[in-house]
């Protein structure tokens, strides 16, 4: 797949080289960094920094995600992201997506400023979501899910992981199409973490390859995730940065064309040497 995709004047060229998503949480309870960017003012400068590591989109979510999280107000969630954006778009030139499964999240944060709705939800829990990035007219990332945050722990028995969840992409990749949104312009993402068992993260990396027959880019967000504590005996999410380098260079090796990170810097170097060995001709 070497289609390309461009947003504010950024061009991505899938295939050719890995790209890198920052993480941006402005929450105060995600599990990796809660708590740590959610003032105007700190959430600028981890920007910045990302955007100075090389990263290639800032990805900004003010709901929390983590097992078990809880749901926050719309009203909530809408002042925590835009306070953020308003802050950052004037400051920052690479695409910012927003983290969000709701509709009237998406809509505001495109109008003020932010280019990608990512959406773990594949568009499922808010109905209004795909037509309304049709009539918005921006990328969307779809992930693969079962139950929410609050419950997806408990749904992690598959028949065939893989084909089920290239099945659930495959309908919400025609979903959105259905919707108005270009094909060019999903981008999918197996959803490591999100309704999925230790032994489920790692047959993902392993076999994401049987879903480039889905034709869209693939997102793999694996960044300090509890599979890697697990496999270290880290406990202490900021502390699993080299075991996130050996998912994310496994993930690269297997095909990921963008990976949602929390350390940029590092795994900037991970994906440039990946990139040589792996994506030659």
């Amino acid at each position: 797949m070497s289609h390309q995709l461009i947003i504010r004047e950024n061009c991505f060229q899938w295939g050719q080289k890995t790209y890198i998503m920052g993480v941006l949480n402005v929450t105060p309870d995600s599990f990796s960094d809660g708590g740590l960017f959610n003032n105007t003012e700190a959430a600028l400068t981890q920007a910045q920094a990302m955007v100075k590591a090389g990263g290639d989109i800032i990805d900004i979510g003010g709901q929390s995600t983590r097992p078990g999280a809880e749901q926050v107000s719309l009203t909530e969630e809408l002042n925590r992201v835009l306070s953020v954006l308003q802050v950052i778009r004037p400051k920052i030139n690479i695409p910012i997506s927003v983290d969000t499964t709701r509709s009237e999240v998406a809509k505001a944060a495109i109008e003020a400023g932010a280019d990608i709705v990512n959406d773990i939800s594949g568009g499922t829990f808010d109905q209004k979501m795909l037509s309304t990035v049709g009539k918005l007219d921006v990328p969307i990332m779809l992930m693969h899910i079962r139950g929410t945050p609050t419950t997806m722990q408990q749904l992690t028995n598959y028949e065939n992981l893989m084909g089920e969840i290239s099945d659930f992409l495959s309908q919400q990749i025609k979903t959105a199409m259905t919707a108005g949104i270009s094909k060019h312009k999903i981008i999918i993402d197996p959803g490591i973490g999100f309704a999925k068992n230790f032994e489920q993260n790692l047959e993902i990396i392993r076999k994401l390859p049987q879903l480039k027959k889905l034709g869209c880019p693939i997102l793999v967000g694996a960044s300090r995730k509890s599979f890697i504590g697990k496999i270290l005996n880290q406990s202490e999410p900021q502390a699993r940065v080299w075991g996130t380098a050996a998912a994310c260079c496994a993930a690269i090796c297997s095909g990921a064309d963008l990976l949602r990170v929390h350390d940029v810097a590092e795994m900037r170097d991970v994906a440039l040497v990946a990139d040589a060995i792996y994506r030659h001709d």
